[in-house]
């Protein structure tokens, strides 16, 4: 499984470094069950998955391999999708719930 952090993930990672560790091992969790954890998101984040890191906080990620099983890939249109591999996740954000949702 390969790992893509995203600028804005890393930087909203140092911006809320008070939960840095809470959020590496939410990290890990995701990586070892991508779509257990997280909860698909609809509308303009359809092919995306949510995982709460606390209770209001959240991430934002991509699996490759639902996002092109699900067909969203054509929504999604990652610039670099065709040089993924199926079992590669994509942290795109992280924040608290209200924040994130407004990308």
């Amino acid at each position: 499984m390969e790992a893509l952090f995203e600028k804005v993930f890393v930087k909203a990672l140092r911006k809320h470094s008070g939960i840095k560790k809470q959020v590496e091992n939410k990290v890990r969790m995701i990586m070892e069950q991508p779509l257990t954890l997280g909860e698909p998101l609809k509308g303009n984040l359809r092919g995306f998955y949510s995982c709460p890191v606390k209770k209001s906080f959240i991430i934002i990620y991509l699996y490759c391999r639902a996002c092109r099983k699900k067909g969203d890939d054509t929504v999604v249109a990652c610039s670099d999708c065709a040089e993924r591999d199926d079992e590669t996740i994509k942290f795109v954000l992280i924040g608290p719930h209200d924040e994130a949702y407004g990308i």
